[in-house]
């Protein structure tokens, strides 16, 4: 694979963080544009969702397995295979964990694709796929979006494996990390689970409902991304947490708390990147300002949207 090595070659920098990160990223950005391609000639989002999925899939293996690569091109040696690789403990757990997190996310998204498919078109592209330009721009966002959502579990796996040993094998941050995460996605998953349901109802004519106010949509208003800031606070913690360790560190070049400090930004990028485009540019005020379009003058939806917190729901 000459242009494998070639990219391989080119990307040895210094900084393990640097060998995984860039490489990576220039992946996302690749893919991408190879899906952006089609679509915009077509002038069709129906694999906007599905190319978004198979991105965060493709490049968190990537990023699991490029140290794995640089060490078989190094010794001059086949390509490793992944039996041979999880038989011989070439991974710390974490590593596989926090990836099989972060994909076990993006698999969920394909739920998005199934509900466009059924639906015929996405809404938050009615205007974008008429502007060639700015369509394409959407699917270049789209990879960095990526990136910065797997930035702490592409940080996690810059980490030679053996730097883990000299970690204790659970800590708290891994306890509720992990705990925050599933309850995250478990959120994320019944709220979706209980808007199809409610679509279903309302396309067979079960209720007249003109929009989703009960059970968790009681609650607070959006508790799908409630949920899905949640588990990305989860896996950032997990991250923050493993990366924070001395031997760690050390593997990684640092050596001063300027080190745990910017190991914990690059973690907390995933969630604090997901709040802002849920909240600021891209879920809900989209959502919020086409419900207030077509329900703003019905009072029971006045009073739903007065009585139910937008996101964190009311503890008391």
């Amino acid at each position: 694979m000459p242009i494998l090595n070639h990219l391989l070659h080119i990307t040895n920098f210094k900084s393990p963080l640097l060998r995984t990160i860039v490489p990576s990223v220039g992946a996302a950005l690749a893919i991408q544009a190879a899906a952006a391609g089609p679509s915009v000639l077509a002038s069709t989002e129906r694999f906007f969702d599905i190319s978004g999925s198979l991105t965060f899939l493709a490049v968190g293996a990537l990023s699991l397995y490029l140290p794995q690569l640089r060490g078989s091109l190094g010794a001059k040696a086949a390509t490793p295979k992944l039996s041979s690789l999880l038989a011989a403990g070439a991974w710390n757990w974490r590593q596989l964990a926090v990836t099989a997190m972060a994909m076990t996310w993006a698999a969920r998204r394909a739920y998005l694709f199934h509900r466009i498919s059924q639906q015929g078109h996405d809404a938050r592209f009615d205007t974008l796929r008429t502007q060639p330009g700015r369509f394409a721009l959407s699917f270049l966002m789209q990879a960095v979006w990526v990136s910065l959502m797997l930035m702490p579990v592409m940080a996690v796996n810059a980490v030679p494996a053996a730097a883990f040993a000299a970690v204790p094998r659970l800590v708290l941050t891994d306890v509720l990390g992990i705990g925050v995460w599933a309850g995250g996605i478990a959120l994320e998953a019944a709220a979706d689970a209980q808007k199809s349901r409610w679509a279903e109802g309302r396309r067979r004519k079960d209720h007249d409902e003109p929009f989703l106010k009960t059970g968790l949509y009681g609650v607070c208003r959006f508790p799908h991304y409630l949920g899905e800031i949640s588990l990305w606070t989860g896996l950032a913690t997990t991250c923050a947490g493993a990366l924070a360790r001395k031997p760690v560190q050390l593997a990684l070049g640092f050596g001063s708390p300027a080190g745990i400090a910017a190991t914990t930004a690059l973690s907390l990028v995933a969630p604090a990147f997901s709040a802002l485009l849920l909240t600021r540019v891209s879920g809900i005020p989209l959502t919020e300002a086409r419900h207030d379009d077509k329900y703003g003058h019905r009072r029971d939806y006045q009073d739903w949207k007065r009585n139910t917190p937008r996101l964190v729901p009311k503890l008391w």
